[in-house]
């Protein structure tokens, strides 16, 4: 497919570009927080201890999103926590979807005994709850952002694994991989250079699933005092923190549940504008 054409779906495709620019922003703000906060995130004054949000009638120097129990802005603690929980996602992401389109790839393509073993890995690690893997693992090495990675890691290649196994089955007796066959190529060239350029589209709109699922996982660790240790802000723990003042604050909870929701939406929205961007049956 041209890139023009890809270009021009997106473009008139709206959920693509509305997951495409709540992304955009959260990204950027997280991002470039630390240019323009004001507040030390990790440190706050008990003088200036749940006070209610001022909504940037003092700009930047005011406290827009309220303070927390602590006296922390929950502003600067917001788009912190933000940047943090993003790069943790991206990078169990990347780890995963590459380990599971190569578990995928090769599981599919060689067959026999080695799908076999592969595929009982997968039933295995499928079977067991995430939630409860992963409170097993911290249990054990305690709770780092390294940790963290792991443990998010460990269980989330299966689903890509899979997906990508039923890509290649469908593939791997195509013409193409035929030819490819009868010109000499060797097995690894074939796996990279013909069935993984075409399952692609599975792993992008995979990934972007992937990604918010993960953001919510980190964030019930977190709530749970599981994930990253304070006083680094996340959002899991900025909710954790405030479900004591909800009645009377809920301002503490508010912007990090909203933050939280607007970025799986957006990453849904993303991957099903991916989906139908790449449907071969759109004629746009």
């Amino acid at each position: 497919m041209k890139l023009s054409t890809v270009l021009r779906r997106m473009r008139k495709n709206r959920l693509f570009m509305i997951g495409f620019c709540l992304l955009l922003i959260l990204i950027l703000l997280c991002s470039s927080a630390k240019l323009w906060i004001h507040w030390n995130p990790e440190v706050g004054s008990l003088r200036e201890r749940l006070i209610p949000p001022d909504y940037f009638t003092d700009g930047l120097q005011g406290h827009p999103f309220g303070t927390d129990a602590l006296g922390r802005d929950v502003l600067s603690r917001l788009f912190v926590g933000g940047r943090i929980s993003l790069r943790i996602a991206v990078i169990v992401t990347v780890i995963s979807m590459a380990l599971g389109a190569l578990v995928g790839m090769v599981s599919a393509f060689y067959g026999g005994i080695i799908d076999m073993v592969l595929m009982r890995i997968c039933d295995i690690l499928a079977a067991l709850p995430q939630m409860l893997m992963a409170l097993t693992i911290i249990a054990f090495l305690g709770n780092s952002m390294g940790v963290l990675i792991f443990t998010l890691t460990v269980s989330g290649w299966v689903g890509t694994a899979r997906l990508v196994r039923s890509a290649v089955l469908a593939m791997k007796n195509k013409e193409f991989i035929s030819a490819s066959r009868v010109l000499g190529a060797s097995d690894w060239r074939i796996i990279w250079k013909e069935l993984f350029p075409n399952t692609l589209t599975q792993l992008l709109i995979d990934a972007s699933g992937h990604l918010g699922g993960t953001i919510l996982v980190e964030t019930n660790l977190s709530y749970l005092g599981l994930g990253i240790a304070p006083p680094t802000p996340t959002w899991g723990n900025m909710i954790a923190d405030g479900r004591t003042y909800l009645s009377s604050c809920p301002w503490i909870v508010v912007f990090p549940g909203i933050a939280l929701a607007l970025t799986v939406l957006g990453f849904n929205f993303l991957g099903d504008g991916i989906r139908d961007v790449f449907d071969p049956k759109n004629t746009d």
